[in-house]
Formats: C-alpha cells, structure tokens, sequence
C-alpha cells in the first residue's frame, strides 16, 4: 500500500500542511540572512549542515517509504498519518514561537555578539534550544505520517544528528562571547526536554 501523504485524499491534507510548515520557514530565514561583517567561523557549517542533512534525510524518508512497503507500520497508517501531522503542526507552532522570543537576534546561522542579551522569555524559560526541540519534531511528524519504520527512524536520527551537532557549536560560541551570563543561564536550564535533558 501506498503511504497515506501520497494517496488522495490524504496527500492534499498532508501537502496543504507541508506547504504551510515550509512557507513560512524559508520566508523567516530569507529575512534574516547575515549582515556583513558577521563571522561564519562561529557556525562551523552547522547551518548547512541542518539543510543538507534533513533534505537528503526527507528523500531517502519518501524513497524508502514507497519502494520498501515491507517495513510500513501495517493496521496503523491511518492513525500514524493523523498523529505524524500533529507532530508537524507541533514542531511548525513551536518554532514560530521561537522566531517571536528570539525576536531579531535569531539568525539562520551561528552568530553571536558580544552586546547580545541571553534570551530567557517563553519556552527559552524551561529549555536552551526550543527551536530545535521544535525541528526534531517537525520531522519526526513526517516520517510518522508515511507510517514506515524507515522513514520514522531517518528522520528521527538525522535532525537528531545534525541539531546536536548544532547545540554543540552555538553553546560553544554562546560560552566565548557571553561568559559567565550563558553559562549561568546553562546551570539553570536543559538542553530539549524541560528537567530531564
């Protein structure tokens, strides 16, 4: 059986919601490209890493869902596909809250300055990277609506993958440029889930 994303009527609920999930992520990040002068040394390719990995994670999701039907969840597609949209829903409300609290010191890639305040308000209250809580499960909604144990497990272990490298390099440059403010803020804080980690 096909997965439910690409059977009508499904595909035109799921690609309606997709659709609106990316729109408004690439009209955010096309707003906040670097300023000149903005060092790229602070990312260490942790931005392209993020939209290289997920894309080549989402097409290999897709392929593996169609052309190896063996490992779909069998008796579940329905609910896996309305649940995995919720997922998506989730992940899309929580990093539009994000791009609110970060306000204009969000940037696509790792850029902080010295003069930069550390960003305390909403979910930033409970947890030190909303956002990428937020793209983990984005993702992991869509691999749960094709309903197939490949695509479920890619992109889990990918955004997973590449958001923790990502937590690595901006935790890393938050620490060199802000000091003791960051690291205060880290002792008070978990990283994805509020009080666990």
């Amino acid at each position: 059986m096909k997965p439910l994303p690409l059977v009508y009527p499904y595909a035109l609920i799921f690609w309606l919601v997709y659709c609106l999930v990316f729109f408004q992520e690439i009209k955010v990040l096309r707003g906040h490209k670097p300023k000149p002068g903005e060092s790229q040394r602070q990312d260490r390719g942790s931005f392209q890493l993020i939209v290289w990995g997920i894309w080549v994670g989402v097409t290999i999701a897709f392929i593996g869902a169609v052309t190896v039907p063996s490992t779909s969840i069998r008796g579940r597609q329905v609910l896996c596909f309305w649940v995995g949209l919720l997922f998506m829903a989730a992940g899309a409300m929580l990093r539009r809250h994000c791009f609110r609290m970060l306000g204009n010191h969000f940037r696509p890639a790792v850029t902080v300055v010295p003069s930069q305040p550390v960003i305390e308000l909403g979910a930033y209250k409970w947890i030190r990277h909303p956002s990428y809580l937020a793209g983990i499960l984005l993702f992991f909604g869509i691999g749960l609506a094709l309903a197939n144990w490949i695509s479920v497990a890619v992109l889990f272990l990918v955004p997973v993958a590449a958001y923790g490298y990502r937590i690595h390099v901006e935790e890393q440059a938050l620490l060199e440029t802000l000091g003791a403010p960051y690291r205060e803020y880290m002792n008070r804080t978990k990283r994805l889930i509020p009080f666990l980690f």
